[in-house]
């Protein structure tokens, strides 16, 4: 075969598989409203900068009922490519290709890519679209899920990890996005969950659609399992590429930098006001901060009392663990510590500065978080704080009572800077709650209860609840001016950009999960 012939030759093989499972599966996946494996990979990378590999690689027909199957490219395409510059490597499930199935090939195609992705020290992203394993291959499929956990694990820490959920992800598949740091939902596209609606009804006579047991709302509002909510996949890959510009391509690197920008010109102290019972939207005062205003929320309809997520601070990325005032007060509870800790984990893996505004009046009280473990889930934003060696900042806005002082990256917990605005109350409790106690039988036996009350309560906010005495002891850095925030934030991090700490040898901690 002379050398055209050859290069005709690999064009129609490729032009095959290219097709994918057929025309009728395609346009079965476009009538869903979903775009195909290959066109998911192109509309999420720099233009012609995707190369895929092992484009020939085909299944083990030998298993039971697979003999006269042809399953082009095993059902995922891999590969390697750009997003704004930076090198990715990726790999989707092709639905139109028995239904995105998992089976051996399948799984050792993920499990190579996911070692180029570690080796080269790059982030990776998976497309998740698959009717689960390969019931042909039995336990062969099984082994292969196997595989890709253990290297999402082995991975975690050192490059970034992003799954993306367009389609179905249902039994063992749902654990290996949920290993990675960052899930992806579309709505009325994403579906997730161990068992799905026909074994529910049939072993529990429980009746509920796949949208409503595992759909992206439910990820992103109830289970908390994933973090970023989208509309469309077009506004999906708009995250990713936005995500990937503002993280570090591994563990060992920095992310990427950018030109300096100027914050919003405002007065930072406006937005807070002075009663300490009033709500306000901590995001403005964030964006009051970061540069351009650009704050990329992460987990923005899961715990909304907690809020996390990226900006820059003169083109440095910075993470943020802020209380949200605007819902139950910014407490502290089982779903909103779980957030903050995980947050504030991948922060450290990937030496990302952590910037805490506080304000809260501590942990959520009440029998159902008592029986939901707050204990357990509130210690995790203690060890999470206590481990991280990153440089950390804190500002007290308002409130910070009791163990919710304590908690959110306290110098107790080795924050390098804590500052405090003037109207900062730092106390073991509300001064409500403490004038009870302290000035009970004064109160009690006065001719004006109430009027004794009230005075005693601002008796006690004047003597304790202030950022006076915290200062006094050298447990805040400054008393600052608010309009002064940035500035000082700025100044913090120039500063303990070169910082270093060294912990005792261990094998791993114990987080409290």
């Amino acid at each position: 075969m002379s050398e055209d012939k050859k290069v005709l030759d690999l064009k129609q093989r490729m032009e095959k598989i290219y097709r994918g499972g057929g025309t009728k599966a395609v346009e079965k996946q476009k009538a869903m409203g979903k775009l195909t494996a290959r066109e998911r990979i192109i509309a999420l990378l720099d233009k012609d900068t995707f190369q895929e590999y092992d484009i020939f690689v085909k299944h083990d027909n030998t298993d039971f009922g697979m003999q006269d199957k042809e399953l082009p490219g095993d059902g995922v395409i891999i590969g390697t490519g750009t997003i704004l510059g930076q090198p990715v490597a990726v790999y989707a499930q092709d639905f139109t290709v028995a239904g995105g199935s998992l089976g051996f090939m399948h799984a050792r195609k993920i499990s190579k890519i996911m070692d180029y992705a570690l080796n080269m020290h790059i982030p990776i992203i998976g497309i998740n679209d698959s009717g689960g394993a390969r019931i042909q291959e039995g336990v062969n499929a099984l082994a292969g899920y196997g595989e890709i956990f253990y290297r999402n694990t082995i991975s975690s820490g050192v490059i970034p990890q992003l799954s993306v959920i367009l389609g179905p992800c249902a039994g063992g598949a749902v654990y290996s996005p949920a290993l990675t740091d960052f899930v992806f939902v579309v709505d009325q596209i994403s579906k997730m969950f161990i068992t799905g609606p026909e074994v529910i009804k049939t072993v529990l006579g429980e009746e509920i659609s796949a949208e409503e047991l595992g759909g992206a709302r439910v990820h992103s509002e109830v289970s908390g399992n994933a973090h970023f909510f989208s509309t469309s996949e077009e506004e999906c890959f708009a995250q990713i590429r936005r995500l990937i510009s503002l993280l570090p391509a591994n563990n060992e690197a920095r992310p990427l930098p950018v030109v300096p920008s100027k914050p919003k010109k405002c007065d930072i102290s406006k937005i807070v006001p002075a009663d300490p019972s009033e709500p306000y939207d901590v995001r403005d005062v964030i964006r009051a901060i970061v540069d351009d205003s650009a704050f990329m929320e992460v987990m923005e309809l899961f715990a909304a009392n907690m809020v996390v997520g990226f900006g820059r601070i003169n083109g440095q990325t910075v993470g943020f663990v802020c209380n949200q005032p605007l819902v139950l007060a910014g407490v502290l509870d089982c779903d909103s510590s779980d957030k903050a800790a995980r947050f504030i984990r991948f922060c450290d893996s990937f030496n990302i500065p952590i910037i805490t505004l506080e304000d809260l009046p501590g942990y959520l009280p009440g029998i159902d978080q008592e029986h939901a473990g707050v204990i357990r889930h509130g210690a995790k934003v203690l060890y999470a704080y206590s481990e991280s060696t990153v440089p950390k900042v804190t500002i007290i806005l308002r409130k910070a009572y009791g163990g919710g002082y304590i908690a959110m990256g306290s110098r107790h917990l080795r924050s390098d800077f804590v500052f405090a605005w003037p109207q900062a109350e730092i106390a073991v409790m509300g001064a409500e709650g403490a004038a009870n106690i302290i000035f009970k039988k004064d109160i009690s036996e006065a001719e004006n209860p109430a009027e004794m009350r009230k005075l005693k309560i601002q008796e006690y906010r004047d003597k304790f609840a202030n950022p006076y005495v915290a200062a006094a002891k050298g447990y805040i850095d400054a008393v600052i001016d608010p309009k002064d925030t940035r500035e000082f934030i700025e100044r913090s991090l120039e500063i303990a950009k070169n910082k270093t700490v060294s912990r005792p040898n261990k094998k791993h901690g114990l987080p409290p999960f």
